[in-house]
């Protein structure tokens, strides 16, 4: 058995047949599937990236000084988090990160990595890679080997928040044990009608990052997913550990692309701009789909929101919208069987296209969709 027959199909290729679909309507798909950017990346990125440009030399795995002081200044002044610069691992994009931290730790046959019950596919991935075991539950089990913790606030996919205690709780649950926590935070400045707190928050580990990861991406917060820009930071002995892997395999983020993301991390105002982008998008989005008979649920933070139609499981509601509306959503059982019910649906579309959509469902609430 080759490893590529291990693994699941590709998420986005399930979906092919919706996407070609959904292309068919007469004004072309709305895509609010992926969740991929489509907004200019800032002009202060651009620049620092070019000034970078002339780079022959090999750059550090560990990054520049400045990226880590920029990241560290970040988590402080947006999210009350203090971490050393000597702390900050950057990483080639998150997903490449989350999905081999499992064998990065060493888990493998007869360990157990414990996620969410709907959780970003990437996850199961990483413990496949390893070789080790899944649980995919909410709750804290009994006497599974748990190595590793996967938790995310706010989720991908359903936008919801997990509050300060509950994240206490895990650390906490997972320190007896010897576990490591990893807490995915590439959402965390997307809070609409709750507020994210890191798990390296002082609320939540007591002051202490030991066997606590956390780890975070400027795809959404900078639109940065075609630069592969993220970080991971925490408990300094793991962070010494991953670093030290990483140098032999040569994990390592391109210079050019250290120096844009270190301008990134120094400004905040094109990411309040962004996140207001998003913020309309998801005012239009919310009614659109709310006037046309769907429920909302969770959906408090994020670039999602998780929504269900009263008569139609999610792959055919998703098969519903893509033929009758040419608007293309993630059926939610792509991250889990108890998303069965529900679609995922991306506010990453021009406004023209969020227009399209809104416009599109309420055509289809007063025809056959009610």
């Amino acid at each position: 058995m080759t490893l590529a027959s291990r693994l699941p199909a590709f998420t986005w290729d399930r979906i092919a047949p919706l996407r070609e679909k959904a292309g068919l309507h007469p004004d072309g798909a709305v895509d609010l599937s992926m969740g991929t950017p489509v907004d200019p990346v800032p002009g202060l990125i651009r620049d620092a990236l070019a000034a970078a440009s002339d780079a022959p030399g090999y750059p550090a795995t560990w990054g520049t000084p400045r990226l880590r002081s920029a990241a560290a200044g970040w988590l402080a002044r947006a999210h009350g988090v203090p971490v050393s610069p000597d702390d900050v691992l950057p990483v080639v994009g998150t997903k490449e990160f989350i999905a081999w931290l499992p064998v990065m730790l060493g888990l493998g046959p007869g360990d157990v990595m414990l996620q969410p019950e709907l959780a970003y596919p990437t996850y199961d991935i990483g413990a496949r890679l390893a070789g080790a075991s899944v649980l995919a539950s909410d709750s804290l089990p009994g006497a599974e080997r748990v190595r590793l913790v996967w938790v995310n606030s706010p989720s991908n996919p359903t936008g919801g928040v997990l509050p300060a205690g509950h994240l206490r709780t895990v650390v906490a649950w997972a320190r007896e044990r010897g576990a490591v926590v990893a807490s995915d935070e590439c959402y965390i400045s997307l809070g609409w009608d709750a507020a994210p707190v890191s798990v390296l928050h002082p609320s939540v580990c007591d002051g202490s990052h030991e066997g606590v990861l956390a780890v975070h991406s400027l795809s959404k917060r900078s639109n940065l997913a075609g630069y592969r820009a993220g970080f991971v930071t925490g408990d300094p002995a793991l962070v010494a550990d991953l670093l030290a892997i990483r140098k032999q395999a040569g994990m390592i983020m391109p210079g050019p692309v250290q120096a844009a993301m270190a301008a990134a991390l120094s400004d905040e105002a094109h990411a309040a701009e962004q996140r207001e982008r998003y913020a309309a998008r998801r005012s239009v989005l919310l009614a659109a789909f709310a006037e046309a008979g769907w429920v909302i649920d969770h959906s408090e933070a994020g670039l999602y929101l998780w929504a269900t139609h009263p008569a139609h499981d999610c792959w055919s509601a998703a098969e519903l919208l893509a033929a009758e509306g040419g608007i293309l959503v993630a059926p939610g059982e792509l991250y889990g069987p108890a998303g069965k019910r529900h679609v995922r649906v991306a506010l990453t579309a021009t406004d023209e296209r969020i227009a399209a959509a809104a416009a599109r469902l309420r055509e289809l609430r007063s025809g056959s969709m009610g």
